[in-house]
């Protein structure tokens, strides 16, 4: 029998060495298996923790393997753009086990060997069961045109992609991409429209300070490149009963859905709205059709020029009665500025309170969380508040942004 809370205080011991943790974890993996290497971007810096993190806690929460499951599949499917095959997760257990020896020293007794052994091997099989899976379903990754690319604004673009084969996704998710320009680098971006017939999807991309994908996207990227699409991720931000392994709960709230866009965190939301409209036409309501309950969308940017994608908000809400946009500037000098002022979560707050709406919320991570908390003081319930953490990896399973200390008592 595993000892769980053994299991859970030893990676709490060992995740407080910080970075150190992945760079020893790699460091054992490569040196051991040089011949995944490869598999990985030649600058670890961004990699490198996440991964770490989502497995070291994994294994230490095994003792609820159910509600863990779904997290893990998705996990596993992600990582086979890599080239990740199952005879891999013998290397993986082998560094992990390395690395916690190395950190617990002492406290690295046989009875916690055998316990994290267990667990990694309850986790192993859960993923090599998710990868087998995928591998009979879908390709490692999807090639994908940019058929088109917006310059919005100095720093933010659209890019419209045709992948190929078809790419089945729900409105809500994070797609990984990867360019040429900078291989083996990986990043999350959420189409901004729900699917479409002709199987082309918009991705509203902001340069990141330092940023190699964003940066590439952006600035060097144009119409007729190619790159590559992993498999989609995150079910937090999808509306109820649009992921089959099954959504986040809340459903569309006993009043209404708010939606609290920073920046081009706007994407996945709009994409939110556009499948609400398909569901209303598809029941009878006609392209103005009703949507289940009313939709407000709060879309939040420092300046005026940063709200880029206005237009189409302002288009959709003409057309969709249940649907109002609410603009905001957070920049009270900006000259052009003739919108609400703040932030739109202090906007959104404003035009409150919120407690029987299900409340969807995407930007920035600091945003993000700096957001729910001020919704939670606010007396937001806790339950009722969706975001993706680590931009659709599933953060939020592992504690990336912890709410605990504000939620209601």
């Amino acid at each position: 029998m595993v000892d769980i809370g053994r299991l859970e205080e030893s990676w709490r011991l060992v995740a407080g060495h910080g970075d150190q943790v992945p760079l020893r974890f790699y460091g054992r993996l490569f040196v051991a298996h040089p011949e995944v290497r490869e598999m990985f971007p030649l600058s670890m810096a961004t990699q490198r923790d996440r991964f770490v993190a989502a497995l070291g806690h994994s294994v230490s929460q095994v003792g609820d393997l159910e509600a863990l499951t779904p997290f893990l599949r998705q996990l596993a499917g992600d990582h086979r753009k890599f080239g990740v095959q199952p005879e891999h997760f013998g290397a993986v257990g082998e560094a992990l086990l390395a690395t916690l020896a190395d950190f617990l020293g002492e406290g690295w007794t046989e009875q916690l060997a055998g316990d994290w052994t267990t667990a990694y091997q309850l986790v192993a099989s859960v993923m090599i069961d998710a990868l087998e899976e995928s591998a009979r379903t879908g390709p490692p990754w999807w090639e994908a045109e940019v058929v088109a690319h917006d310059q919005r604004t100095f720093d933010i673009a659209v890019l419209t992609l045709r992948p190929e084969p078809v790419y089945a996704y729900v409105a809500g998710q994070s797609v990984p991409v990867e360019t040429e320009l900078r291989p083996r680098v990986w990043r999350h971006y959420s189409p901004a429209n729900a699917p479409r017939a002709d199987g082309t999807l918009d991705l509203h991309v902001r340069r990141a300070p330092g940023g190699q994908v964003s940066g590439a996207l952006v600035d060097s990227v144009r119409e007729g490149d190619r790159l590559r699409l992993g498999a989609p991720m995150g079910q937090r931000l999808t509306l109820d009963g649009g992921v089959p392994d099954g959504g986040a709960g809340g459903g569309y709230g006993l009043r209404g859905i708010v939606m609290i866009a920073g920046g081009t965190g706007l994407a996945p939301l709009k994409a939110l709205v556009e499948q609400l409209a398909a569901e209303a036409t598809a029941g009878g309501g006609g392209a103005g059709g009703a949507a289940p309950l009313p939709v407000t969308l709060f879309f939040g940017a420092q300046t005026t020029r940063e709200l880029y994608d206005l237009d189409a908000l302002q288009a959709l809400a003409d057309r969709l009665p249940w649907l109002e946009v609410v603009a905001s500037v957070a920049d009270t000098t900006d000259p052009l500025h003739d919108h609400e002022t703040g932030t739109s979560v202090e906007v959104a707050l404003r035009r409150g309170p919120w407690p029987d709406h299900d409340i969807y919320l995407c930007g920035s991570d600091d945003m993000v969380a700096a957001s729910a908390r001020q919704l939670l003081r606010a007396g937001c319930a806790v339950e009722r508040i969706r975001w993706e953490g680590f931009h659709g990896l599933g953060g939020e399973a592992y504690g990336v942004i912890d709410l605990e200390e504000d939620s209601p008592r």
